[in-house]
């Protein structure tokens, strides 16, 4: 692999001891295990019942375009309204968070539907929710998906007044080849190469939630799905690779990351969210990794349930101050 200059040292450097930490708890007999920032595990511990937070009921806005009238494709979102008056800290009074959620399916299909259960999930815990649609791959390469979410977060925040929601206290939740475009987004959509002609101040996140992440896409060989979403191979198009890796984005303290992964993923390896876990962290970012023992790429999602729970408690402490 051939890593642009004075970058891969970033993803490497450092790293013996938590290597060693990491393949000890990957050898360990329990089905998942949750690491913080040092790579060290985070406790189980279940909450009290009369702690659990009250589930809020919402209502669901007709699917609707989120896209301008002249947009390549018209594209739309489903909305979650929280029945809350408020979901803030003191001073954001009436005011909620947001979460943005993008669905995976290599760039190429796949649909909002299977975003579904995990908004509302996000919405009973009182985030307004915003499942959208991008375009898809080969018809449309990258960048033309990150405009989409770029579009999608100007959207958020025309209606940010009449929904409710304080804009700096916006998310993103993603999986697979979602997780990619929300990581993405929170860390090259607002400023930088990858910032023009449609992102800016209102294309930040305060959060990000990324299962099964690819992160570094020259870690694949030149295979169909990412030689379709960037145009080439790594040898012919090595600047594209480049710009849609997360991993090489990192610019600056980045925003707080959890990510969960499978251990036995085949489809996108799992060291691409360990490396990315010690990238975040070692450029001052806040970063938990949850790994799912035993689980493959699809099976991860299938059977997300404790790492979205512990995901949207991530997002909690991140945006609320719980």
């Amino acid at each position: 692999m051939r890593w642009p200059k004075g970058r891969s040292p970033r993803l490497r450097r450092g790293l013996p001891l938590a290597a060693l930490a990491l393949a000890a708890l990957l050898l360990g007999g329990c089905g998942a295990a949750h690491l913080d920032s040092r790579l060290a595990p985070i406790a189980a511990d279940p909450p009290a019942a009369d702690a659990a937070p009250a589930a809020l009921s919402f209502r669901a806005l007709p699917a609707m375009p989120y896209t301008p009238d002249d947009w390549p494709q018209a594209l739309n979102a489903r909305v979650l309204l929280p029945d809350s008056a408020a979901s803030g800290t003191e001073g954001d009074a009436g005011l909620r968070p947001a979460a943005l959620l993008v669905h995976g399916g290599g760039w190429q299909n796949r649909s909002p539907r299977d975003m579904a259960p995990i908004a509302e999930q996000l919405a009973s815990r009182g985030f307004v929710t915003v499942n959208i649609e991008h375009r898809f791959a080969p018809a449309h390469r990258f960048p033309a998906q990150l405009h989409d979410l770029q579009q999608a977060m100007a959207w958020l925040h025309a209606n940010a007044e009449a929904w409710r929601v304080d804009t700096e206290r916006v998310v993103g939740v993603g999986f697979s080849s979602g997780a990619h475009l929300v990581s993405l987004l929170a860390l090259a959509g607002a400023e930088g190469p990858l910032a023009e002609p449609h992102g800016g101040d209102h294309a930040r996140l305060a959060a990000v939630v990324a299962g099964g992440i690819p992160s570094d896409l020259f870690k694949f060989p030149d295979g169909r799905l990412v030689v379709e979403f960037l145009g080439g191979t790594r040898a012919e198009v090595p600047e594209q690779y480049a710009l849609a890796s997360p991993a090489r984005q990192i610019n600056g303290a980045p925003p707080p990351f959890f990510l969960f992964h499978g251990t036995w993923d085949r489809l996108v390896p799992l060291d691409h969210s360990t490396d990315f876990q010690a990238a975040l962290v070692e450029s001052g970012g806040e970063a938990e990794l949850y790994l799912q023992r035993g689980r493959g790429h699809f099976l991860s999602f299938l059977t997300r349930g404790g790492a979205i729970d512990a995901g949207i408690d991530f997002l909690e402490r991140q945006v609320k101050g719980n």
